[in-house]
């Protein structure tokens, strides 16, 4: 980030999020170690895109996210939010962003309306610059502006989380979660409006285990573990990355002797289909047909499979995780969440 500012901003002030070795350690208590939740991670958030922050449970996302916030005070290293430096500027840095939490913190005794205008009034937003009732009516709650909001429903109350994140109109968008738990209905429209967010020039970094939601919205994606950034590329690049290929053969009739050739993993599925592994750089797709014809297998059907961003990120995140053993908290999530849009 450097120390050169003019005002105040940081000369490097192409990122939307820049940080530099950041450290969180926590206290051990009752004799337990210090816990390191993050160790020293360095991270570009290009402005305008939208970023994917991704990690297993333990990960240290959630302390990065509250350090941005200013919940959580870092013990070491630099950040800047849209070129403020968050030491020296933290008005100007907290003002740059908005945080959409995972948990349901909502006031049960205010309105929607009233939760967004007490909301901006702790910004410091003039009155004059309020726009409660056009933001409740991009997360579509305009009926609903004067309902109390413990008679809303749990997909209402993640909108209302929303519409209180963007009332002061920052650059930067954080959603941790959004659509953990909601129905197909609520996450469209989330990604519908968070779309239409990001076309009008706005920031979105996104948290999500539902990786095939994260393939689909990001355009560039960091992945963390154990509190290390073990991977910062395009989506495409990260994709890119899998170098192994399927291919799945439907046969004519039952297959009896698998084909056999060097570098080609065969099996049988449940259904009869053959499915063939391969790396891309050792083995063309036609030496692999060739080994089929082979053993005398007629093709009805053929297709091939690449990797998705389920098979990057457990390659990434498993591979460290014996080096790690923790607590469950620290572990992989057993099952990955796969959506379509």
């Amino acid at each position: 980030m450097g120390d050169d500012q003019t005002g105040g901003k940081c000369h490097m002030c192409d990122a939307a999020i820049r940080i530099e070795g950041l450290r969180k350690t926590y206290r051990g208590g009752k004799g337990q170690p210090e816990k390191h939740a993050l160790k020293g991670i360095n991270l570009t958030v290009p402005r305008g895109s939208v970023f994917g922050l991704l990690g297993p449970n333990g990960a240290g996302k959630s302390t990065l996210i509250n350090i941005l916030a200013g919940l959580v005070v870092k013990s070491a290293g630099r950040v800047a939010i849209w070129g403020f430096d968050q030491d020296q500027n933290p008005r100007q840095s907290r003002s740059a962003i908005g945080v959409m939490p995972q948990e349901l913190n909502l006031d049960p005794f205010f309105t929607p309306r009233g939760a967004l205008e007490v909301q901006a009034g702790l910004y410091g937003v003039p009155k004059s610059e309020r726009r409660s009732d056009q933001i409740l009516e991009l997360v579509g709650l305009s009926d609903k502006a004067e309902a109390y909001a413990r008679t809303l429903s749990g997909g209402m109350r993640r909108r209302l989380l929303l519409a209180k994140a963007l009332v002061h109109h920052p650059k930067i968008l954080v959603l941790d979660e959004p659509t953990a738990g909601v129905d197909i209905e609520l996450r469209q429209m989330l990604w519908a409006n968070v779309r239409k967010l990001n076309e009008r020039g706005m920031t979105i970094i996104l948290t999500t285990h539902y990786l095939e939601e994260a393939q689909e919205m990001c355009d560039e994606i960091a992945i963390i573990n154990h509190g290390e950034k073990v991977a910062q590329d395009s989506t495409a690049n990260l994709l890119g990355r899998m170098d192994s290929r399927t291919m799945v053969i439907v046969p004519d009739s039952p297959i009896i002797d698998l084909p056999v050739s060097e570098g080609v993993e065969a099996a049988l599925r449940d259904d009869g289909s053959l499915v063939l592994q391969y790396r891309n750089i050792q083995t063309s797709a036609e030496q692999v047909l060739e080994s089929v014809r082979a053993a005398n297998i007629r093709i009805r059907d053929v297709r091939t499979e690449e990797a998705d961003l389920e098979d990057v990120f457990l390659a990434l995140t498993s591979s460290r995780t014996e080096d790690h053993p923790a607590d469950d908290k620290d572990q992989p999530r057993r099952g990955i969440h796969r959506v379509k849009l």
